[in-house]
């Protein structure tokens, strides 16, 4: 058996992670499916079984959420932000947005053209 050469670590300062919580597993896959197809997300994880506990108006509230892990590109956050806002079911969505500091340099890449313009359409499959 051979063994795949591990892609080098490089600086991503233009992929972001974002995370958002949504109420179901249906839910999270239909915006994981509208961002990717979209190309606003190289790619969407989604965890469920998460519990949140929290206070919402005036009460406190415990919930079984779906946690998604979205990779997009920071220069495309202007277009992403606003749609999922408008995709998310909650008046009060939990969106976070996080710098990747490093990332293999073959992820960046297919992350990149995943998510940039059709002309370069992405490869078919994630580097893994």
């Amino acid at each position: 058996m051979t063994e795949r050469a591990a892609s080098p670590l490089i600086l991503a300062p233009e992929l972001v992670l974002v995370l958002t919580t949504m109420p179901s597993r249906q839910s999270a896959l239909a915006l994981a499916r509208t961002l990717v197809t979209e190309r606003l997300a190289a790619c969407v994880n989604t965890l469920p079984g998460l519990a949140s506990t929290y206070v919402w108006q005036g009460e406190l509230t415990e919930t079984e959420e779906v946690l998604c892990l979205i990779k997009t590109q920071r220069g495309r956050l202007g277009t992403f932000l606003p749609r999922l806002q408008q995709l998310h079911p909650y008046d009060v969505p939990e969106v976070l947005v996080i710098p990747v500091q490093a990332a293999s340099e073959a992820y960046v890449t297919w992350a990149l053209a995943a998510t940039g313009p059709r002309d370069h359409e992405a490869p078919s499959q994630s580097p893994r």
